[in-house]
């Protein structure tokens, strides 16, 4: 029996848990580093218990304080929901050693699946499909490569105890082979502690679908259908959807039915999800996840079941709710992962305070699952997720309309979002005619660039600043009066892009021009909201504040955002050719130095790499020229935004 559930988690995966588990009269208990004080899923639970400071290997994944704060507050099960230690079989035995009830699969089942080569070889002796590639234990270099020219290239380097994307390189042509397994090797070192490698043929237009399965410690097991989870960037999923477009019954089944097979295959009990390969209607198994997925809901949104509640139930011994002839689809659903995150600068994550956070309205149609609320930072040292947007319509294209409506409606200040990204790729037109592979954002790159700003929204921005020029207070334009018009100078910058204007203050408006255009503007400002009136046209626009004092803001155009404010003609103008350019994108760790200073290389050449937030990031050569002098060496840690080198441009 579960008395009480210690989540050993964070963010929103953990209110996730919490909220099932006291509709199920389950006491729950947080644990939370230094870092996660004031965090919500920390304020949510019954009871809460500080684990150390903010990096996750001090904290979370300490299994010591995690049993010692179950045993502390007497919590006889633990829930390690996914990332940390959701799929590591030393903590599932150590709690089973502990007598603590460990809400997920046997250790055994992790240890089976833990490594992909070793699933791979499970898979195989089980009869589920397999891509062709090698699985072995003989991790030389030579071995390696000569066992991707017996594949054919391309092939796909994978970590064998990866996931979420990390220590996995596309190879296109045997020269790229060595330096994409040597980053792919120390990628999944830092990543995983191993860095076995398994290299596989790298199909051309595959799809990646995925079957949720459930099993109990009774023998019965069934699948809950599928999940698409085509749509990735950097090998993660940012947009999944369930069912998968265009699957006939008979290949769902055959899916289906391989999934469970995999499942027995290793005696699995608990929520798991074998992921496939799908080219056409052909499959191979590549890998399962012995834990809850991030992307749950979907399916609990077609198939109408509490995923949560059946982990908590199945844990205490009983039998799975339902038969496979007992569970029914219907409808269809998204979820889009809001990442903090610069689609336009490589994806690469974004930390700051969320000074401003609003998200659509809840329904029976629309799910929000975060651990975020505004104030809280998006820290360096977690995963830049801040919320899943989930929505459910009759049929994939009202469930489509449905979310686009609810992502210009999600807005977020403080960091760099994906959300306009994502809102492109689900209005792109292949997407809407679920044209999908996993090569969906590469091979669509130019349609998703981030569009112009019209010069329209410049009266609009204008407006914004003048107002608060004149008060932060009063700002409606009716309650302001002059006999003699004013004439100046208005610098504006939106996107990295100066705009000049001349303003002429007049009796109750403006006169903005711009480049030859003249916007006659008046308008009031209340609630977030713009009430601008342009050349007569009327229309309402939604802001928020970036910082007051500098009169910087953010315009929120559907999905889109514009950060703009008010600068000096001559801000943002300074000489850095001391680096050229070659600062830290962010907080992270000097990995290794790929050039020799003084020694001649072309613009675009790798000079460093960089580890943050788990992903290795490479500094490029601005220009063709020299690196002068590194400034740190590999292992050094670096502050976001210092210069990493000297770097001298042959035209300097």
């Amino acid at each position: 029996m579960m008395h009480k559930l210690l989540i050993a988690n964070r963010g929103e995966i953990a209110c996730r848990v919490m909220r099932t588990a006291k509709a199920m009269h389950i006491p729950t208990v947080a644990v939370y580093s230094d870092a996660d004080s004031n965090a919500m899923h920390t304020a949510m639970a019954d009871e809460a218990i500080a684990i150390g400071p903010a990096p996750a290997t001090q904290s979370y994944l300490v299994q010591d304080k995690i049993i010692e704060a179950a045993k502390a507050t007497g919590a006889n099960a633990i829930h390690p929901g996914y990332g940390f230690l959701s799929e590591n079989a030393d903590f599932a035995r150590r709690c089973e050693a502990e007598g603590i009830i460990f809400v997920g699969p046997p250790a055994s089942a992790i240890d089976a699946m833990g490594s992909k080569s070793k699933a791979k070889q499970i898979m195989e002796q089980a009869g589920v499909p397999l891509v062709p590639g090698y699985h072995g234990d003989n991790q030389d270099e030579q071995t390696l490569l000569n066992a991707a020219r017996e594949i054919g290239f391309p092939v796909m380097l994978k970590a064998a105890a990866g996931g979420g994307g990390k220590g996995m390189r596309q190879v296109m042509e045997e020269a790229d082979f060595d330096a994409a397994l040597a980053a792919a090797k120390r990628e999944a070192k830092a990543s995983f502690g191993d860095d076995t490698m398994l290299v596989e043929k790298f199909l051309t237009q595959p799809r990646h679908v995925e079957i949720q399965v459930f099993c109990d410690s009774h023998g019965n097991g069934v699948y809950l259908f599928e999940r698409d989870c085509s749509v990735q960037r950097r090998h993660q999923k940012i947009i999944e959807e369930a069912p998968a477009p265009g699957l006939s019954d008979e290949v769902r089944k055959q899916m289906g039915e391989s999934a469970l097979d995999a499942a027995k295959a290793i005696g699995y009990v608990g929520a798991g999800t074998v992921e496939f390969l799908l080219d056409v209607d052909a499959f191979y198994f590549m890998e399962m996840n012995t834990r809850l997925q991030v992307e749950h809901p979907v399916t609990e949104y077609i198939t109408s079941e509490d995923l949560v509640a059946w982990q908590l139930s199945v844990a205490q011994g009983n039998p799975l709710p339902k038969s496979q002839e007992q569970l029914t689809c219907h409808g269809h659903a998204f979820e889009v992962r809001v990442y903090a995150e610069d689609p336009d600068n490589g994806f690469l994550p974004s930390t700051g305070t969320l000074s401003h956070l609003q998200f659509p309205q809840v329904s029976e149609s629309v799910r929000i699952d975060t651990g975020f609320q505004q104030g809280d930072t998006v820290s360096v040292h977690y995963d830049p997720m801040i919320a899943k947007v989930i929505t459910w319509g009759k049929d994939r294209e009202e469930a489509r309309q449905r979310m686009l409506a609810c992502l210009k409606d999600t807005h977020v200040v403080g960091v760099t979002t994906n959300i306009g990204y994502v809102n492109r790729v689900m209005q792109h037109p292949a997407f809407a005619n679920a044209e999908l592979t996993t090569h969906f954002i590469p091979h669509h790159e130019a349609d998703l660039t981030a569009p112009a700003m019209p010069d329209t929204f410049l009266p609009v921005m204008a407006l914004r600043l003048l107002l608060s020029q004149r008060s932060a207070v009063h700002a409606d334009l009716s309650h302001w009066r002059m006999n003699h018009p004013h004439k100046q100078q208005l610098n504006l910058e939106c996107m990295g892009k100066h705009y000049a204007l001349t303003v002429t203050t007049q009796p109750q408006q403006f006169c903005i021009d711009y480049e030859g255009q003249q916007w006659l503007v008046n308008g009031t400002w209340r609630d977030w909201m713009l009430q601008a009136e342009v050349n007569g046209y009327r229309s309402q626009h939604r802001m928020a504040c970036v910082d007051e004092t500098a009169n910087q803001w953010v315009l929120f155009n559907g999905a889109e955002t514009r950060h703009f404010a008010q600068v000096h003609a001559d801000m943002g103008e300074h000489d850095d050719s001391h680096d050229g350019g070659c600062i830290a994108p962010m907080n992270g760790t000097i990995v290794k130095l790929l050039v020799d200073t003084n020694t001649p290389v072309k613009k675009g050449t790798p000079l460093l790499v960089m580890e943050a937030m788990k992903m290795e990031h490479n500094v490029t050569a601005p220009a063709d020229g020299q690196v002068g002098e590194f400034y740190f060496s590999a292992g050094d840690m670096v502050d976001g935004g210092a210069s990493l080198l000297e770097f001298i441009a042959d035209d300097a």
